[in-house]
């Protein structure tokens, strides 16, 4: 057993358990390498083209957002692990914690593969303000999952009222700082509106 302990659920209750296993390590470790491989035959750079990595751009225009360890867009991804547990609590009776997590990162990681197909890349270029975007590199890729096992982690650690206070408050920042949000990015890509768009644009 890698780690044990007891996982706190919404509504402030605890559930034994282990958090961690070696099975749930390596089914974890089995979907992070999966994704590698199929953002690998999809054509996917490791690194960002310029040739060097960053810790984090701050510029989501730049050529290098979505190609270096992080970027606003990461707390898109730590929103994805939000929202993650709170789907996946519902199953704590069935599923112990473990699997769950590992669910996430499958799912997170599947996401990425499908995020970087031409199909999905396209429909950003065409219907989102990510006129410019080409797909992530295998390293960011690998870094949004990261990202998203965080926020995971830290809606496991706090009540479901704080989960949403902080679902909350990070969309507002990213409105205000980049003018997109995970909300708005799922509601461009699924029914695109012009004057969102515009705005997001700063017209």
């Amino acid at each position: 057993m890698l780690a044990t302990g007891t996982e706190p659920i919404a509504g402030g209750g605890l559930t034994p358990g282990p958090l961690l296993s070696r099975p749930v390590v390596i089914a974890c470790t089995a979907s992070i390498v999966a994704m590698f491989v199929g953002l690998w035959f999809e054509g996917r750079t490791l690194f960002c083209g310029c040739g060097s990595w960053s810790p984090w751009v701050s510029d989501v225009e730049s050529r290098h957002c979505s190609q270096h360890l992080f970027d606003a867009y990461s707390a898109s991804h730590v929103l994805h692990g939000v929202l993650f547990y709170a789907v996946m609590w519902f199953g704590r009776g069935q599923i112990g914690p473990g699997w769950r997590l590992w669910t996430c990162v499958t799912v997170e990681a599947g996401w990425e593969v499908l995020e970087n197909s031409a199909m999905v890349i396209d429909r950003y270029r065409t219907a989102t303000i990510a006129l410019g975007y080409t797909g992530d590199s295998i390293v960011n890729s690998l870094f949004d999952v990261v990202s998203c096992v965080v926020g995971y982690w830290l809606a496991s650690r706090i009540s479901w009222k704080w989960s949403m206070a902080f679902f909350a408050a990070v969309e507002l920042v990213l409105l205000a700082c980049i003018r997109d949000s995970l909300v708005l990015n799922v509601v461009m890509l699924v029914y695109p509106l012009e004057f969102v768009k515009q705005w997001q644009m700063g017209g």
